[in-house]
C-alpha cells in the first residue's frame, strides 16, 4: 500500500513509525494461529485425518492386493516405480523400500521417460504407477508403450474410474475421504495412503521371499546392522608383524618391550609351536608390581594369565564385542582350530569399524 506524500514526509520529518502503526491496524487477524493450543489442534487434526485414511485403506484391501503382490513377486527383472509431482516423491520412496527389502526396483521419472528413459524398461519388468487423479498426462503418456510391449503394470490411484485405473493390469484404490489440507487441495492424506500401501506391498514381498536379517545387512553394509552382521574378526584383527607375541621362555622385560612396540596393551604367550598358552596384559603388570619387588629375572610364564578367552577368526566381530563387554577386557586373542595364535583384536578396532 502506498501512503500519501504528506504522510511519508511527516514520517521522515518526525521519525515516527507511522507505517508500523498503520500495519497494526490494517493487517489481517492472526490471533488464532499465534496461540500454542490452536497450533497443536491443527497438528492433531492432520494426524487424525491421515491415520483415518490409512485405516480405511486397510479395511478395504481385497483380492486385488493379492494380485498386485503376485505380479511383483513373480517379476523376473525389476520393479519400475513412477509418479509425477508429490506422487513421484512417494514413488521414489517406495522404490527405495522395495530395493532394500529384496525386490530389485528403481524410480523412473515419467516426464524423462517420454524423452528417452523408457529405454530403461525391459519386457520382463513390472511397472508400479502412482497418480492420485489417475489422469496425470506424464504417466498416461507411458501407457501406450507398456501396452505395445506387453509389460504389466500396477496402478495406485485415488480414482477407480480413471484412465490409469482402467488400463492397469491391477488397480489398487488409494482414495481418501479428504485431504488434511484445510483447502482439500495439497496432497497430504492421499500421499500418506499411497506410501502406506507401498510399504504393505514391500513387506508382504519381504515375507514371501523369506528375506532375513542377514539379507537386509547385505543391502545395508554402511549401517549399524550391516556392520554387526557382516564384519568378521578376520577383517579387523592384528596379524603377522602387527601381532604381539612372545614365547614362554621370554623374560618380563622382553614381554613389556613387545607390548610397547605393538601398542595393544597386551601380548600373547605361545610355545615353540605357536600354540597359545597365555596372555600378559596391563592388568597383569599391575598385579606383578604389587607382589614382586625386583622384576629382574622374572619370566613371563610365571606372571601371565593362563588359558585366556579366545575366539576364531571366522566369528562375527559383534561376538568379540559381546565377549569383551561381558569379561570387561580390552583385548582378545584369536586362534585357529588347533589353538595356534593367528591374531589379536582390541576394542579400539571395533570402535573404528563402528561395531561398538
Amino acid at each position: 500500500m502506498r501512503l500519501p506524500a504528506e504522510y511519508a514526509s511527516h514520517t521522515r520529518a518526525t521519525g515516527s513509525n507511522l507505517y508500523s502503526q498503520l500495519w497494526k491496524i490494517l493487517k489481517p487477524p492472526m490471533t488464532l494461529l499465534s496461540e500454542p493450543a490452536a497450533i497443536l489442534n491443527i497438528a492433531r487434526n492432520v494426524l487424525t485425518i491421515e491415520a483415518a485414511a490409512v485405516s480405511a485403506l486397510a479395511a478395504r484391501l481385497d483380492a486385488t492386493f493379492n494380485a498386485a503382490h503376485e505380479l511383483l513377486l513373480n517379476c523376473r527383472a525389476r520393479v519400475v516405480v513412477s509418479g509425477m509431482g508429490k506422487s513421484g516423491h512417494i514413488a521414489n520412496k517406495i522404490a527405495a523400500t522395495l530395493a532394500s527389502t529384496g525386490t530389485p526396483a528403481f524410480f523412473l521419472h515419467p516426464a524423462e521417460a517420454s524423452h528417452g528413459d523408457l529405454g530403461m524398461i525391459t519386457d520382463d519388468d513390472v511397472i508400479v504407477a502412482l497418480s492420485n487423479s489417475g489422469e496425470s498426462p506424464e504417466i498416461l503418456a507411458i501407457v501406450p508403450f507398456l501396452k505395445r510391449r506387453g509389460i504389466k503394470f500396477v496402478a495406485l490411484t485415488g480414482n477407480p474410474r480413471s484412465t490409469l485405473a482402467r488400463e492397469a493390469t491391477v488397480h489398487l484404490d488409494t482414495s481418501v475421504e479428504k485431504e488434511a489440507c484445510p483447502l482439500n487441495l495439497a496432497p497430504t492424506a492421499s500421499t500418506t495412503a499411497a506410501l502406506a500401501l507401498g510399504d504393505a506391498l514391500a513387506i508382504s514381498l519381504l515375507e514371501a521371499r523369506g528375506f532375513s536379517e542377514q539379507d537386509f545387512a547385505l543391502t545395508h553394509p554402511g549401517g549399524a546392522l550391516g556392520k554387526r552382521l557382516l564384519i568378521r574378526i578376520a577383517d579387523l584383527m592384528h596379524s603377522g608383524e602387527r601381532l604381539p607375541r612372545v614365547t614362554e621362555h621370554a623374560s618380563l622385560h622382553e614381554a613389556l618391550l613387545e607390548m610397547t612396540r605393538k601398542g595393544l596393551g597386551a601380548t600373547a604367550v605361545v610355545d615353540d609351536a605357536n600354540k597359545l598358552i597365555g596372555i600378559f596384559t596391563d592388568g597383569d603388570l599391575r598385579r606383578t608390581l604389587e607382589t614382586n619387588a625386583d622384576l629382574r629375572g622374572v619370566k613371563i610364564a610365571a606372571v601371565m594369565t593362563r588359558t585366556p578367552r579366545t575366539l576364531h577368526a571366522d566369528k562375527l566381530a559383534a561376538e568379540a564385542a559381546q565377549l569383551m563387554q561381558q569379561r570387561q577386557i580390552t583385548c582378545v586373542l584369536i586362534v585357529d582350530a588347533e589353538n595356534r595364535l593367528v591374531g589379536a583384536l582390541h576394542t579400539h578396532d571395533l570402535m573404528r569399524a563402528g561395531v561398538i
